[in-house]
């Protein structure tokens, strides 16, 4: 379908709902041409181990082992000036970085990073109430009346706006967002009080970058002039000069639903959503098209000379910045890195490391790509299972180099769908399928109650923020994947660790609070 081929009537509809026309067109040619016929599921040969060099077990004291010729000249070309033995223990052509060392380089490289959202779409589905309550019908009823309350304050709203957790005392706390830019805040501090601040060049993790949608991002604008007087911020904002909610943002556009498969070929736009004529369905093309979205902001960020991006999802609390992971990626000289956390008696389904049967690295699902029945047999002989955090720290100049590239090859998956709007296909691009089109990157296996506490599901933020937990009625069971209780008191454990060391709250009189900018240390 050629644009000339949409009615007037039909293209301002498109318009009208924030559907990108010509890339919802171009995806529709190329679908018509067979150009994502080859676009088969992942397939799984097996799960790797954990090897100390692409994949490294972050649970335990990192170390890092180099010629000493690589790493001065790596040294040299991130901390011109720095001698190696200052940072390494140096014997005879080799030299060892110790977890200490990487983590004062990683500190000295904040300034040459930046930290970036994917911000998503609504809370709407996030608390449904339906979709909740089928996780656990007991837990539910048992949290109903914070379910309520909270499910009121998200409903509708982008999720990175609404709140994060519970505070003890039962009143919702910070949102998402703030959170992320109080961490940002709490690092540059850090750095501050540790090395001074920069006199000149890029400041630490500012600025920091985002991924919002045509529907969203007037409404997380609006937040942002609110958060400048936010308590969560602002005393850290005067006090580092960093304004963290100058944010640089990519607007994503929709893309327009396709004709379902059963209606053959060749496929056209779908324009009888809920069976009215001349009527699109808008939605979301996937966080993958990030790296078109962001195609500007991400050469904006190299020209103001950072060198490496942190990427992740608005809802993992435990996505944050860690100077050892950017110590490791800059000496390591790979392409990027991606934590992945090792599974837990609740990780049965979602997205897992896995080996191709081309011998090179994915993340695929449980089920489509690889067996439970293989994924346990691995995890008794020994092979830890690692679980996709969706979060990756890139190496910027190898990222703007291949950002065309990676746009027009990362898979398209191309799905029907039978819904209310009706029976349509929906385009997606999704971000960690990157990792198979990269030949040398690092691997993290990480602690999930550490870097993985994420809630896809309001139900799940309640559980997190620990509320009822001491309640008889809390489901439990012998079985410790079924056994809510002993999960969400490690969520809790990992929620109030996070609050604590990375966002610098302490709990005062029933509720988290930000600990005045003088207490935090260096």
């Amino acid at each position: 379908m050629m644009p000339d081929d949409l009615s007037q009537s039909l293209r301002a509809a498109m318009k009208d709902k924030g559907i990108d026309i010509n890339r919802s067109l171009e995806i529709l040619k190329k679908l018509n041409e067979g150009a994502y016929d080859n676009v088969k599921p992942i397939e799984a040969a097996g799960v790797p181990t954990v090897d100390g060099r692409t994949i490294i077990d972050r649970t335990a004291g990192a170390e890092l082992t180099l010629s000493l010729d690589d790493a001065t000249q790596c040294l040299e070309d991130m901390l011109p000036g720095t001698p190696i033995w200052d940072v390494a223990t140096v014997a005879g052509s080799e030299c060892r970085f110790s977890e200490t060392q990487l983590y004062w380089i990683g500190m000295r490289l904040l300034p040459a990073t930046s930290y970036g959202v994917l911000n998503g779409g609504s809370a709407t589905s996030y608390a449904d109430e339906k979709k909740n309550r089928g996780f656990s019908e007991p837990l539910f009823n048992l949290v109903r009346d914070d379910f309520e309350r909270l499910a009121e304050l998200s409903r509708g709203r982008a999720k990175g706006l609404t709140p994060a957790y519970i505070n003890p005392d039962g009143s919702p706390g910070a949102s998402f967002l703030e959170l992320k830019m109080r961490n940002l805040l709490v690092w540059a501090l850090r750095y501050q009080k540790a090395y001074g601040r920069p006199e000149s060049g890029p400041l630490p993790l500012f600025p920091a970058f985002q991924m919002t949608s045509v529907y969203n991002n007037d409404e997380v604008a609006a937040a942002y002039d609110q958060y400048q007087a936010s308590p969560v911020l602002a005393p850290l904002i005067s006090e580092c000069g960093i304004d963290i909610t100058r944010v640089e943002t990519g607007i994503q556009e929709m893309l327009s639903a396709f004709t379902h498969s059963s209606e053959g070929t060749p496929r056209r736009v779908f324009d009888r959503a809920f069976g009215t004529e001349n009527t699109p369905l808008p939605l979301p093309g996937g966080h993958g098209q990030n790296f078109a979205v962001l195609s500007s902001v991400y050469r904006s960020l190299a020209a103001q000379g950072k060198r490496f991006v942190y990427l992740g999802n608005v809802d993992n609390l435990g996505f944050t910045p860690d100077p050892v992971s950017i110590a490791l990626l800059a000496l390591s000289g790979k392409q990027a890195a991606f934590d992945f956390s090792f599974r837990t008696p609740v990780d049965v389904k979602g997205g897992i490391l896995v080996r191709e049967r081309s011998g090179g690295l994915a993340c695929a699902d449980i089920g489509p790509a690889i067996s439970p029945e293989a994924v346990f047999e691995a995890e008794e002989s020994g092979t830890p299972i690692l679980f996709n955090c969706a979060s990756g720290l890139f190496r910027l100049d190898y990222l703007v180099a291949h950002l065309d590239r990676i746009a027009e090859e990362l898979p398209m998956r191309i799905s029907d769908q039978d819904k209310d709007a009706g029976r349509y296909a929906q385009a997606e691009q999704v971000t960690w399928e990157i990792i198979a089109m990269l030949d040398d990157f690092l691997v993290f296996g990480v602690d999930k109650y550490r870097r993985f506490l994420a809630a896809k599901m309001l139900l799940e933020g309640i559980m997190t923020s620990g509320r009822k937990l001491d309640s008889s009625d809390y489901p439990t069971d012998e079985d410790p994947a079924k056994d809510l209780r002993a999960t969400a008191q490690k969520l809790h454990g990992g929620l109030a660790r996070a609050l604590r060391d990375e966002f610098a709250m302490d709990e005062r009189d029933g509720r988290w609070q930000p600990r005045d900018p003088k207490d935090i240390a260096p």
